[in-house]
């Protein structure tokens, strides 16, 4: 009897004997109405409930979950009386389980808010990693779907489940699954294990249905993951969201603009729509967690109606925030450059509020957006100075340092003590370029601020920064890899990159600039570009990558890789073929480019000298540019007036360089608001120069300061110089000196005055500061080389007088000076 005894659990589990209520069991549980009536069945039933009654019980009671709003129902569920026996009967039978269950009670006890550490998800992960090997692709792809909302992103179990993928990758043929693992695994996979994720998904795309909204939003979240901006699957996965936009709830919409903000990827069309469902919604939102989501999404492109709907709503509901809430509107704010001092106060009061909860980036947001809104409180910043600090003492992050100093940097007093000195010190050896370009910049601010306010250096600042040079040339020096050698450098920006280190990033650049191919090539452009540092090799070796690889080279790519070349002003070898090529690329793409990247990429060719007619033609006719115009709506204001000045010096540019083309001027009323904008004073210099430029040409009646040519150039100095270079005096002149002339505007195409008697000859004097030229080597720039050529079809002689030859030892005596201008001038030496 004993031994009868004993292997009766045995047979139990391996022949897995069942009651025959068994099926009637589930039907009762399926007609169960609330979660009471579950428990209640799960209490009777305890001594006999199988693995699947188990898994069925938790389906039910999730689908119960789902159906209510109220966070306060799972905490009912989770701290039910009966929730333990639950939770006990899943542990003893989850080894009869099987995959899809197992994995589906793991997902739905997160669901349910069980605690990571809590033993019931202990054991089903252990029991999942047992079977890793064994499940199919859907019940692995929810399986990492768990391990990451546990943040297992870096576990060695994901690392797992990426291995996994990579062995299997060929045979997956479910896109669904493949893009839940390649959000899930993202932070593991290798360059080239992603352009394989690439290749395969699009494989797959056009075997899915277009409206399944979350499979592109998936694959748009893995580009963002590992920060790649492969446009070809943007596109495919913009024209999903395009097309279903009608369906989309705030959520989604609110998530596909965020992860086109982070790629940089845009979509006009895709905006426009968005903007309209979201304007619809305003009413609608109720309550603040939906209302803050519908703030960050629309606030940045609604017009002045919308914007003033959501800020007055947000008002009301400003005491309402959480610490999040408050933090993403914060945000926004900055993004929509608000000035709205009554709502900026609101939100920065809420914020102080919940200071103590914000970790160091967040609180990094706080202080910059702060500091943008410019929002003065003595209370908030001592309070914020008062959190870096301590965070910044107990933190061995580099990254997290680097946060916290750059935070600490830019609140009103600055400074450092010595604590937090030795803090950047001893991480430095694991900084990247980003992280010691962030010290390097707080460190110049605090020179900068002791210098001003508390008139002192200290030797450990210039020591420190003496370091911080010393490891950022070590790792570039080091670097062997031109790829991670750009992630580092993408972001860099600042006085000290400069000034200590862009000789030796272009050395390093040059040194593996044989990597620099179809993937790469737009970055790198991009980055020499925005440095104006002219190296030849680099730019040359750009030009030989396109021409060999433009079939592989996205369209969209095209300006970025131009836009050092016009910038620069250089030529390479091919030059023809070089610009022939580009052009010919994206001619097919003419009709989806959205408008502002065409009139970017147009005008960069327009520098070069390069007007191609199909191009000048699509972007001046009255169908692009009414869809211009309602681009411009949806833009900050700064970007607004930086695209319709691009249009305005395009537009300039055609009419002078192509009159054949028979583009009409419509700038006037644009320029008129925009130099009345600019209308100043003369510099000390400038002032000097007019008073030298008057007695060289023989009267103040004989020159003119801050002159507006034909369309609207201004140029420091204009003469006119008769027979034999007689200075021609003009006529009655109300200039006072040190004040921009007062202008009667009208159509602004030809040179005002009387013309010029036959053999006179205007003269345009330039000084060119050191934004005119190349960083590295006196080469005039694209904008003053385009400049001196439209000056010369307008029919003036230019003379262009460089800063560093103005500024020389050899002109330092106003002696000098007066024979240079008379040499530049007249072409004679001393009078």
């Amino acid at each position: 009897m004993l031994r009868l005894r004993a292997i009766y659990p045995f047979f139990w589990r391996v022949f897995q004997f069942r009651p025959s209520s068994c099926e009637p069991l589930i039907s009762q549980m399926n007609k169960c109405t609330d979660e009471e009536q579950i428990f209640d069945l799960i209490e009777r039933n305890k001594a006999t409930l199988s693995e699947k009654q188990v898994g069925c019980a938790f389906n039910i009671l999730w689908q119960f979950q789902k159906q209510k709003t109220s966070l306060k129902n799972v905490e009912y569920v989770k701290d039910h009386p009966q929730f333990p026996t639950l939770r006990n009967l899943t542990t003893d039978k989850i080894e009869l389980m099987n995959d899809d269950t197992l994995v589906n009670v793991l997902d739905i006890t997160q669901q349910l808010a069980v605690e990571a550490h809590d033993r019931l998800v202990e054991v089903l992960v252990t029991e999942a990693w047992k079977r890793l090997e064994r499940f199919d692709i859907n019940v692995l792809s929810k399986f990492s779907s768990c391990l990451a909302d546990q943040h297992l992103h870096f576990s060695p179990l994901m690392g797992k489940i990426a291995d996994i993928v990579h062995r299997n990758l060929e045979t997956i043929q479910d896109l669904r699954s493949l893009s839940v693992l390649m959000v899930s695994t993202s932070s593991l996979i290798s360059q080239q294990f992603r352009e394989r994720l690439v290749n395969k998904t699009e494989l797959l795309f056009d075997t899915i249905d277009s409206s399944q909204v979350d499979n592109s939003r998936r694959i748009v979240q893995f580009l963002r993951n590992v920060k790649y901006s492969y446009y070809p699957l943007l596109e495919r996965c913009n024209k999903v969201f395009v097309s279903n936009v009608s369906h989309l709830d705030l959520e989604s919409i609110s998530k596909i603009l965020g992860l086109y903000q982070s790629l940089q990827f845009h979509s006009f069309e895709f905006i426009r729509m968005a903007k309209t469902k979201l304007t619809e919604m305003i009413p609608l939102c109720d309550n603040p967690a939906s209302f803050v989501k519908l703030f960050v999404a629309l606030g940045p492109m609604a017009g002045p109606e919308e914007r003033k709907q959501l800020k007055s709503t947000i008002l009301l509901m400003s005491e309402e925030l959480t610490s999040q809430q408050a933090l993403a509107v914060l945000g926004a704010m900055e993004e929509m450059e608000s000035r709205n001092s009554h709502l900026i106060k609101k939100i920065a009061s809420v914020v102080h509020k919940h200071l103590d909860n914000y970790k160091p980036l967040e609180l990094l947001k706080i202080t910059r957006a702060l500091i943008f809104l410019h929002f003065q409180s003595k209370d908030i910043f001592v309070r914020l100075r008062e959190l870096l600090l301590s965070y910044l003492k107990i933190s061995v992050i580099p990254a997290e340092i680097s946060i916290l100093v750059s935070a600490i940097s830019m609140l009103p007093s600055p400074h450092l003590d010595e604590v937090g000195t030795s803090r950047i010190e001893a991480v430095l050896p694991q900084c990247d370029l980003s992280d010691l370009n962030n010290f390097a910049t707080s460190v110049l601010r605090w020179i900068q601020y002791d210098h001003t306010y508390l008139n002192s250096t200290t030797g450990k600042q210039l020591k420190l920064l003496q370091k911080l040079d010393q490891y950022g040339r070590q790792r570039l020096q080091e670097s062997n890899n031109l790829d991670l050698l750009w992630e580092e450098l993408k972001s860099l920006k600042g006085d000290w990159f400069v000034e200590s280190l862009l000789e030796e990033t272009i050395a390093s650049l040059q040194r593996l600039m044989d990597e620099i191919n179809f993937s790469n090539v737009a970055g790198i452009a991009t980055f020499i570009s925005r440095t104006s540092y002219l190296n030849t090799l680099l730019l040359d070796r750009i030009a030989s990558v396109v021409l060999q690889q433009i079939e592989k080279i996205h369209p969209f790519s095209i300006l970025p890789v131009i836009l050092p070349f016009s910038t620069l002003n250089y030529d390479p070898p091919q030059r023809n073929e070089f610009l022939g090529t580009c052009i010919q690329h994206f001619n097919s793409y003419l009709s989806i480019w959205d408008p502002l990247i065409l009139v970017f990429l147009s005008f960069s060719l327009a520098i070069l000298g390069c007007f191609p007619e199909d191009l000048i033609k699509a972007i001046f006719n009255i169908k692009f540019l009414s869809k211009l115009d309602s681009q411009l709506e949806l833009l900050p204001s700064s970007l607004n007036t930086r695209v319709h000045f691009r249009l305005m010096e395009l537009n300039r540019a055609v009419c002078l360089e192509c009159p054949e083309f028979q583009i009409p001027w419509f700038h006037d009323r644009f320029c008129q608001r925009l130099y009345n904008k600019e209308i100043g004073n003369m510099n000390g210099a400038q002032q000097q120069m007019y008073k030298m430029l008057a007695e060289v040409l023989g009267g103040i009646n004989c020159v003119k300061a801050s002159v507006l040519t034909p369309y609207y150039y201004t140029i420091d100095f204009e003469c006119v110089l008769y027979k034999r270079k007689k200075p021609l005096p003009y006529g009655n002149h109300n200039i006072i000196l040190g004040k921009m002339p007062d202008e009667n505007w009208k159509s602004h195409t030809q040179i005002d005055g009387s013309r010029l008697p036959p053999g006179a000859e205007r003269i345009a004097l330039e000084f060119l500061d050191s934004r005119a030229f190349c960083r590295n080597i006196p080469h005039l720039k694209g904008k003053s080389a385009m400049k001196k050529r439209h000056l010369e079809i307008l029919g003036y002689h230019v003379i262009q007088i460089p800063h560093f030859e103005w500024n020389s030892m050899a002109l330092s005596t106003k002696d000098a000076q007066m024979d240079y201008l008379r040499e530049r001038i007249f072409g004679e030496g001393k009078s």
